[in-house]
Parts: C-alpha cells; sequence; structure tokens
C-alpha cells in the first residue's frame, strides 16, 4: 500500500498502459477538428460556386464534426458538475446561431473553438512515460539469502526482511540497512549527490542506488512495491493529477461570464416579451448569446501560445502545453536543483595539499597511479588530473574506505580521512571540506604525503544568472540532495542565499510546494530525483536533452541544452507572450462589452454580430502571431550582460 496515494504502484501495469503514439492523422482528437474546417471550407467553395443546395449539408457536417469534440463534454460538465465553462458558452452560441437560422456561422464557431481546443490539449497527457523511465530504475529481479542459499527472485515480491545480496555494479532493488560489507553506493538518482556515499553496516540505502565496489548484505526494510521510488512515482501522479485540475485562463474568465450572459438573455427574453413582440425579443436573446461568444478568445490565446512555443523551441526552449507557457509568464520565484543543473556533475580536482618536500605533481601521480584501475568517480577526477600515470601493482580495494598498491617500489595508500589518518595535513583537509571539497588522502609507505580535494565545479555563467534574475525581482532557492557544507559552499559561489539541503524527493516537492504558496514559482532540476518537485512547482523546467527522462516528462519545460542563460531569456520571451495573451484577453471582452447593449438594443443583427466577431478574430490572430518573433537583441542583450557579469566575478 502506498503511503502517497493509497494504492500499489504496479510495475505490470505501467508496462501494460503504455501507448506508443501514432501519427497525426489517426489521432481522433486532432482530426475531427481538421475535418470539421474542411467541411467547412468545402461549404463556402459550394456556396460561392452556385452549388446552393450543397453548402448547407457540407455546413452542417462542419457543425457536427466540429461541437462533438466540446458539446458532450460541456453538456456532460454541467449535469454532473454544475459546470459552466466557456465549451457550455459555445455549445449555447452555436445552438442558438442555428435556431436564427445561420449554419454556416455556427459551423463557423464550431470549428474555431475544436481546433483552438485540439492545439492546448495535444500536448498535455505526458505523464505515464515519466513514471515507467522511474521504475526502469528497480531490477527486475534480486538475489536473496534463503536458507544458506542465493535464490534469484522477482523484485516486486520482496518483502520487510528479505536479506538482498548486491554484487558491485548492480541496483539495490527496494530500501533497505547494510547487515553485511561496506562499499560506495551511487545515489544520485535518488538525492542528487554527485559524490558516491560509503556506507557501512548499519546505514540505510534507498532503491535504485548503484552498488559501485564492494558486496553488500542488505535487509529489506521495505517492500518491492512500496519503497521511495514507487513513492516518487506516486509523488509525481499526484502533483501532475493537482495541475491538470486547475483551470487555464479561458476557463477562468469563463466562470463568471457564462452565467451572467444566460441570466442576461434569459431576462432580455422575459422582459422584452412582457413588454413587447414575445418573437422580437427572443430573437434579440439569441443574438445576444452570439454576441457573448468568446470567438476571439477562444481561438487568440492559442494562436498566441502556439506561435510563441514555436518562437522559444529556436532557441532551445521546448514548452510543452499552453498551460505552461501561461504560468511560465507569471513565474516569480525560482527553485534549483544544484547537481547537474547549478553545477556541471563532473566532479574535478579542485585543491592539493602536500608535505615538505613533496610536490602537488607527485601526490598526483602517486594516487592516480592506483585509482587508475577503480571505477570511483572521484578515482577517475585524478586520474584526468595527473600530469602522467605510473604503473602499480599489488593493487588492493577496500570497499567504501579506499585502495593500496606498490607504485616504483612504495606503498601507496588512497583513501577517506575518516580511514587514513591526515596527519600534519589535518587543518588543510579540514579547511577543505568546509568550503564542501570531498577529501582523499594520499600515504606513501605509511606517512601521510599528500590530500587531493575534488569537487563538482560551479558552471561558469550561474553567478551571473543568478545576479540578473535577483535584478529582475525573480527569488532563487537552492534545493539539494547533497550535504549541507558543500550546498552552501557552492550557493556562496553562485550568490543564492536561500538553500535547502540534504532533500529526499519528498522533501523537495514540500520545499517547492511552501514557496508556490507565497508567489508562482518554477523548479529547474534534471534528475529524477527532481521529478516529484517538478511535477508539484507551478512550472517545471528540465535542463538538458541528456537529462533523466523522468525529470522531462515531468516537466512542463524543457532546455535542449545546460546553459543557464535560457533562464532569463526565456523568461523573458514568456513575459512577453503573456503580455499578448493579456492584451487579445482585453480586446475580446471589450468587444463583447460593446456588442452586448447593441444586441439588446437591437441596433445590431445577427449577421452584423457575426461580421464583427470575425474582423475580431482577424485581429486578435495577427497580434497572437506576434508572438512568433523571438527578441533576439532583447536576448542577446541579456546574455551579454550576463557575459559581463561572469567575466567580472
Amino acid at each position: 500500500m502506498n503511503a502517497i496515494t493509497g494504492h500499489q504502484v504496479d510495475h505490470a501495469d505501467l508496462d501494460h498502459d503504455e501507448d506508443e503514439e501514432g501519427p497525426w492523422w489517426k489521432d481522433r482528437e486532432v482530426l475531427i477538428p481538421l475535418l470539421s474546417g474542411v467541411a467547412l471550407l468545402a461549404g463556402w467553395v459550394a456556396e460561392w460556386s452556385g452549388a446552393s443546395s450543397v453548402a448547407p449539408v457540407l455546413f452542417w457536417a462542419g457543425l457536427l464534426l466540429g461541437g462533438s469534440t466540446f458539446v458532450p463534454g460541456a453538456v456532460r460538465g454541467l449535469l454532473t458538475r454544475g459546470k459552466l465553462g466557456i465549451g457550455l458558452l459555445m455549445t449555447i452560441s452555436a445552438v442558438g446561431a442555428v435556431i436564427l437560422g445561420y449554419v454556416e456561422e455556427a459551423a463557423a464557431l464550431a470549428f474555431l473553438y475544436s481546433i483552438a481546443e485540439a492545439l492546448e490539449d495535444k500536448a498535455m497527457d505526458r505523464a505515464r512515460s515519466g513514471l515507467r523511465s522511474l521504475l526502469k530504475l528497480v531490477p527486475q529481479t534480486a538475489t536473496v539469502r534463503q536458507d544458506g542459499d542465493t535464490v534469484e527472485v522477482k523484485a516486486a515480491s520482496l518483502q520487510v526482511g528479505d536479506l538482498l545480496l548486491v554484487r558491485p555494479g548492480e541496483r539495490v532493488a527496494t530500501d533497505g540497512t547494510v547487515r553485511e560489507g561496506r562499499s560506495s553506493l551511487d545515489t544520485s538518482a535518488i538525492t542528487g549527490e554527485s559524490i558516491p556515499v560509503e556506507v557501512d553496516p548499519g546505514d540505510a540505502v534507498s532503491a535504485g542506488s548503484i552498488n559501485t565496489s564492494g558486496v553488500l548484505t542488505i535487509e529489506a526494510t521495505a517492500a518491492g512495491t512500496d519503497n521511495s521510488l514507487t513513492t516518487i512515482v506516486a509523488l509525481v501522479e499526484q502533483a501532475q493529477a493537482d495541475k491538470g485540475e486547475r483551470a487555464r485562463l479561458a476557463d477562468r474568465i469563463a466562470r463568471p461570464l457564462v452565467p451572467g450572459v444566460l441570466v442576461l438573455a434569459v431576462l432580455v427574453a422575459l422582459l422584452g416579451s412582457l413588454l413587447g413582440d414575445p418573437e422580437l425579443w427572443i430573437t434579440r436573446a439569441l443574438v445576444v448569446l452570439v454576441a457573448a461568444s468568446p470567438c476571439a478568445l477562444a481561438i487568440s490565446v492559442p494562436v498566441t501560445v502556439v506561435s510563441a512555443i514555436g518562437a522559444a523551441s529556436k532557441f532551445g526552449v521546448v514548452i510543452k502545453s499552453g498551460a505552461a507557457f501561461e504560468r511560465f509568464g507569471g513565474i516569480g520565484h525560482i527553485a534549483v536543483d544544484k547537481t547537474g543543473t547549478l553545477t556541471r556533475n563532473q566532479p574535478v580536482v579542485t585543491d592539493v595539499a602536500t608535505v615538505g618536500g613533496v610536490s602537488r605533481e607527485q601526490v598526483l601521480g602517486w594516487a592516480a597511479a592506483v585509482e587508475q584501475h577503480s571505477t570511483h568517480p572521484l578515482a577517475a577526477a585524478i586520474t584526468a588530473a595527473a600530469p602522467q600515470t605510473a604503473p602499480a601493482q599489488d593493487l588492493t580495494e577496500t570497499a567504501g574506505h579506499g585502495i593500496t598498491g606498490r607504485v616504483h617500489g612504495a606503498q601507496i595508500t588512497v583513501g577517506s580521512p575518516r580511514w587514513l589518518d591526515p596527519g600534519p595535513l589535518s587543518a588543510q583537509v579540514e579547511a577543505m571540506e568546509e568550503q564542501g571539497v570531498t577529501v582523499v588522502v594520499v600515504r606513501r609507505d605509511g606517512q601521510p604525503v599528500g590530500a587531493v580535494g575534488v569537487r563538482d565545479e560551479l558552471r561558469p555563467e550561474v553567478p551571473g544568472v543568478i545576479a540578473t534574475l535577483t535584478r529582475d525581482g525573480v527569488g532563487v532557492t537552492m534545493l539539494t540532495g547533497d550535504n549541507t557544507r558543500t550546498a552552501h559552499a557552492i550557493a556562496a559561489q553562485a550568490g543564492i542565499e536561500d538553500v535547502r539541503a540534504e532533500l529526499r524527493p519528498e522533501d523537495k516537492a514540500a520545499a517547492v510546494t511552501e514557496l508556490s504558496t507565497g508567489r508562482p514559482t518554477a523548479m529547474i532540476g534534471d534528475g529524477i530525483n527532481d521529478a516529484p518537485a517538478l511535477a508539484a512547482a507551478d512550472l517545471g523546467i528540465a535542463m538538458g536533452a541528456t537529462g533523466s527522462d523522468a525529470a522531462i516528462e515531468s516537466a512542463d519545460v524543457a532546455f535542449t541544452g545546460h546553459d543557464l542563460r535560457l533562464i532569463p531569456q526565456a523568461l523573458t520571451h514568456a513575459q512577453r507572450g503573456r503580455r499578448i495573451i493579456n492584451q487579445n484577453i482585453a480586446l475580446s471582452l471589450l468587444i463583447i462589452a460593446v456588442l452586448l447593449p447593441l444586441s439588446i438594443t437591437g441596433a445590431l443583427g445577427l449577421a452584423a454580430v457575426v461580421l464583427v466577431h470575425e474582423v475580431a478574430e482577424v485581429i486578435v490572430i495577427a497580434n497572437g502571431l506576434r508572438a512568433a518573433r523571438t527578441p533576439r537583441s532583447r536576448l542577446k542583450g541579456a546574455a551579454a550582460r550576463i557575459d559581463r557579469q561572469v567575466s567580472h566575478a
């Protein structure tokens, strides 16, 4: 039983639910609105060519096709939930137009609204593949000790108390506690921490962690279907469901508009009938419904959004939906993951301390000679920094502690300061660790000769980006699974004051939810551990095309690269698009406000009202297309300012 959702997350269920996306011409949600448009166009052609008997049939076909995409849902929403949305108003407007004999105009309304809905809805359903990619981290099978033997079982069948045997290179199948063995675990998928974590008997381990060295015996503390990874899946499911319930901008406007217009139309019909010709005033009431039809609003917002999204993709920003774009323009706070987002996720040697008479190059050379045979990320960083690498013999690696070998006849030992006493280098080691650097001690023939500091370095553009966001009034918070000391050291370099460290995925999601209560908040990350926070944020932004599938699928926006200068650039573009949307909304509402009194008084008939709507649609669509223009000079100027700030840092 999952603690978050109250149900088990079944691997098989997700696999069976996977639906392959087919070509667009087989997608009913896209095909029907297009067929509606084709029928409407064919009707116009028939009408212009003199085939007057064929045109009405084609108009009716276009009306029925377009209406079938939103009328059933609008009626069902009204009857079951009492929902008064823009779809209901469009339905009533189309029906009113038909009653007055304007089938052609009703078909146009149906087509415009159905294609607008299709433009927004097509990119909304993306959750399932992200959840599947999360569960791929858990192996399908696990090795369990039973009665002195080792047996391979399905990971989903694991129960609390089972003893798991996890060899080097294998993933931990469920949460547990180390009972035997020492090793280093790559927990980057779970916590985001870039440096492997050393574990000893008694230490807790999480599902999905990779054992990098020694053999471990782990006692399961969670079932195979209810562990930290399935909790992440549940968090993502819940957050995406909550976000899906949020109304779009057009529907938020329609909520007060729809009942108001309906009441007005009824009053016009009733009061007018009492004072004059009932047929005249009922007709005027129907004209009022058509006059209040938000045709311009229905088409202009999606056109603006699609134009802006297309322009954003040209400079490396992929926005998945219209609702996401609308939220993007209103973001006032950004929560950002550390590892792989602010940092390169490539540990490098940053410091080397030596004892008297020993050079930096000698220490790196001795350390690299033995570390070249290790798969530990620290070993790769040290080997890359060494000027040259000598051969080593008699290598012995102690899992979770370090490695020993002979280099040019001398015994070289490299390992953690918790295992090897740094001796006279203790002060330097402590100073490095205070700066968030991971340190290994190097001994030669039993004597400390050096200490090597390794850290995942900050991306060079980060300080300038943070300064730009701060200047523009956007708050920044760093969220990370790394230890507090490392987190604060990186944050100080970046210029970030609000730092929250040692967070698990659910902690990140809770922090983002808390920040969102103050003002609209975006979460930026690239790892699987960021998926719940990305889904919980008002806007989730996944960094890099090489980021995890779960992060990319859980996010609303994905950057194709890792250049953080895209953040202020994309935010500027989204804010401009939001302004255009607001302009179109204001114009659409103004048209309705003007048409209503004119239609009530009889100054305008239905034909004139429809004509005004059509002209308004052309205007707002033309305005919306302005969002397709990328303000390149402004973006280049922002990038140049960031570059200058980086060079001065």
